[in-house]
């Protein structure tokens, strides 16, 4: 490898991209061609990196097979990056067994790490930290081992693990200080402001309170039965009951748990299961048979009682009752959870991590839209979707994965 080559990418790992780039900007052999895609992705110009990778790849072929597989894993690392979600993974696993088998080991952990970070996007956890697992950190340079712990931060994050993520994010500050690139240490800051941003509300006796993701997991660890309006479920100490397919029993427990220890009548109780307005003798025998199906339900947690005026809610194994909700009631908040992570989204690719159907997403997205809650740009297949800054909302609760505190 010719010096310019060796001081184009010396630049590079130190965060001088037009360093870099000054370096090799006219240059079309291979080597060249990967290192300014590789500087343009860090630039933001995902369109023009993927070219110039490709081109890389290709001109390495299967005679510098190491060179290639490297190519392979920065095309997936901005794919990554730019949520394209439809990206043949299989390519990743192959560059990575390659990497292993010729001794590039940094490479190969970059590989692996990148494939843990696509399973947390997907909620897979047990599957991200199988690979974690495997993993030495001791033996990255600080730039990946940052990666790593960030990758560790968030997989703590989802399991309500505050203490453990607090602690990934304090490693993977200290790898950013000592890999010097400042947009690392900016990534590695605004990751951690998950655990000092409210995650959720916590509404009891008619008093709600924002929460933070470590008041969230003491609520999880006490004897309160939850009615948990992020994951749509019902849980004590004990067990969990899922009402996420019931979104009708839902809406009646979380009215049950939000006037505890009181109860609820049955016209307010129309109104959130039904949203009848004016009620008939119909609604009411409706009535009557939903809230019998949520007995049934939540019989090992909770006790419907009717009431003169309605029904009340009494926990069997706790002695409270608290709901636990997003800091904001937004219908589309799934979709909203997924745009706050500050990358530019495609609507197939939110239908992908939210396993629904893409029109949904496009109904969701146009009405956040009309709400200036979701910003777009682009057009067609090129068409992205990003939220403007939203204090407090959207909550990483709400992102798919295990039920909290699995």
């Amino acid at each position: 490898m010719d010096s310019l080559i060796t001081a184009a990418a010396h630049a590079l790992a130190a965060g001088d991209l037009l360093g870099a780039l000054k370096r090799v900007a006219l240059r079309n052999d291979p080597p060249a061609l990967a290192l300014r895609g590789i500087a343009m992705a860090q630039l933001g110009d995902f369109d023009r990196a993927k070219s110039l990778l490709k081109s890389a790849a290709r001109a390495f072929g299967q005679k510098e097979p190491v060179a290639r597989a490297r190519c392979i894993v920065a095309e997936a690392e901005i794919a990554l990056v730019s949520r394209d979600l439809g990206w043949p993974e299989k390519e990743l696993d192959k560059a990575q067994a390659t990497l292993e088998q010729h001794g590039d080991t940094v490479n190969a952990a970059h590989a692996r790490n990148l494939s843990a970070r696509r399973l947390l996007l997907f909620g897979r956890l047990d599957e991200t930290e199988r690979l974690l697992s495997e993993l030495d950190p001791s033996s990255l340079p600080p730039a990946s081992r940052a990666a790593y712990e960030l990758t560790m931060a968030g997989t703590a994050v989802r399991r309500l693990k505050t203490g453990e993520a607090r602690a990934a994010f304090a490693r993977a500050a200290e790898a950013a200080r000592h890999a010097d690139i400042p947009a690392l240490t900016t990534e590695v800051r605004n990751a951690s402001n998950v655990l000092t941003t409210p995650a959720a509300r916590i509404i009891s006796h008619g008093r709600e309170r924002l929460a933070l993701l470590e008041d969230v997991e003491e609520l999880f660890a006490s004897d309160i039965l939850v009615v948990d309006a992020c994951r749509n479920m019902v849980r004590d100490h004990r067990r969990t009951v899922s009402l996420a397919t019931r979104p009708v029993l839902f809406a009646l427990a979380r009215a049950l748990g939000e006037e505890w220890p009181g109860d609820v009548s049955r016209e307010v109780l129309l109104k959130h299961a039904f949203r009848a307005r004016q009620a008939d003798e119909s609604h009411r025998a409706r009535l009557r048979v939903e809230i019998a199906r949520l007995r049934l339900e939540l019989r090992d947690v909770a006790e419907i009682t009717a009431t003169t005026d309605g029904f009340g809610l009494t926990p069997c194994n706790s002695s409270k009752v608290a709901v636990l909700a997003p800091p904001a009631d937004e219908p589309n908040a799934a979709v909203l959870a997924f745009l706050a992570d500050g990358e530019a989204w495609s609507s197939s690719a939110l239908a992908i991590a939210l396993e629904t159907s893409p029109r949904t997403v496009q109904r969701a997205l146009e009405q956040l839209s009309a709400d200036g809650k979701a910003q777009s740009f682009g057009r067609g297949r090129a068409r992205r979707w990003t939220v403007p800054s939203v204090p407090g909302f959207p909550t990483t609760l709400l992102l798919p994965g295990p039920l909290p505190g699995d």
